[in-house]
């Protein structure tokens, strides 16, 4: 390795986003010393954890800038652990990226909240998948699990870290290329949280303003069931956002579900459309059974005069896969179940916002 090289490549490696911190090394002062060494050259990333959840994705990203850059070396990735003054010091760098000093604003980002006029309709689920759907075709995901009560996405995505909290700032954990938080992160799984509403409006609250999302493309927001508190909250801290609304095939389902969606139109939210789950079932002989009645998404969709966005079928590897942390893209990406989220996404991309946004106003 020419050590002439290493400015030249310096350079091109602070543009690089640290798949773990999300934000570029350069921006965050993450990039250590770039030395060479013979065949290749070392890369010192300075983080707030002695390991680097997402070492070879990092260092995939750092040969494919030093082969943008013209030189073609082999690239490791060195780890040295942040002191927690150093820590603080880079929680406060990442809240002036996410709130800019000159006012510069981050509104890009489609925030879809995923609803449900009750529980049981595999709301969660059709998120989960959802945002890995969209991951998988090239775009940037987060996903803030709002069901304080009942959460589930932490096991559905099979997280294998915690947040990072770095004084004011939590950096959320990524997994199959979707960041996430959610207060499964911050109470034990067995515990029930027995909040009222105005607990919950401050936890959301701090999941919204405080975690580093690093401006996704899209904010997925996995909603508890009904029309309660939390749908409130989101409306007031993000005026900006979409809603989706799941149901199951049954007439009482569909009942159920225009509940949310008059709510939506009180908050002045607009629908974007309604996901049909649980369709049918495709029995081991080919026959097809629709195992909760039939026409519940439709009639929903018409009800609110909305597009029936996609009818995800019954499938036990769905099931099977969301205990296992592993979304059915994953479990199975030629399976019917799998083929419908992708569709889903597709179309939650052609869509478009439902509103145009100017980048010099913002909601203080």
């Amino acid at each position: 390795m020419n050590a002439a090289e290493l400015p030249a490549l310096r350079a091109a490696f602070e543009s690089v986003e640290d798949p773990f911190v999300l934000a570029r090394l350069g921006d965050a002062g993450l990039l250590g010393d770039v030395r060479a060494r013979p065949g290749g050259v070392d890369v010192v990333v300075r983080i707030p954890s002695d390991g680097h959840p997402a070492r070879d994705e990092l260092r995939r990203r750092l040969t494919a800038a030093a082969e943008a850059a013209g030189s073609a070396v082999a690239v490791d990735v060195v780890v040295e652990a942040m002191d927690e003054a150093e820590s603080e010091a880079l929680g406060e760098r990442l809240r002036e990226l996410d709130h800019p000093a000159d006012g510069r604003s981050t509104a890009g980002r489609r925030v879809l909240s995923i609803a449900s006029g009750k529980g049981g309709v595999g709301k969660s689920t059709v998120t989960a998948n959802l945002a890995v759907a969209l991951a998988a075709s090239g775009h940037t995901v987060g996903l803030l699990d709002a069901d304080l009560y009942g959460f589930s996405i932490p096991r559905m995505l099979g997280v294998t870290h915690q947040p990072v909290v770095l004084g004011p700032t939590i950096v959320p954990p990524v997994a199959h290329g979707v960041r996430c938080v959610s207060m499964g992160f911050f109470v034990d799984e067995s515990r029930a949280v027995a909040w009222r509403g105005p607990m919950l409006h401050k936890a959301l609250e701090q999941f919204i303003t405080e975690v580093h999302w690093g401006d996704p493309e899209f904010l997925l927001i996995d909603m508890p069931p009904g029309t309660g508190d939390v749908a409130l909250s989101v409306a007031q801290h993000l005026p900006a956002s979409e809603l989706c609304v799941v149901t199951t095939p049954q007439p009482a389902a569909e009942r159920v579900a225009q509940r949310a969606g008059a709510l939506a139109r009180e908050l002045r939210l607009p629908i974007r459309g309604v996901v049909e789950n649980m369709s049918w079932f495709i029995a081991p002989d080919g026959t097809r059974l629709e195992l909760f009645g039939a026409g519940g998404g439709k009639a929903l969709a018409d009800e609110l005069g909305v597009e029936l966005l996609a009818q995800i079928p019954f499938e036990p590897a769905v099931r099977e896969g969301a205990d296992e942390g592993l979304p059915a893209l994953l479990v199975d990406p030629d399976g019917e179940a799998a083929q419908a989220f992708g569709t889903l996404a597709a179309r939650v991309v052609e869509l478009g916002p439902s509103r145009v946004y100017r980048s010099e106003l913002k909601v203080t």
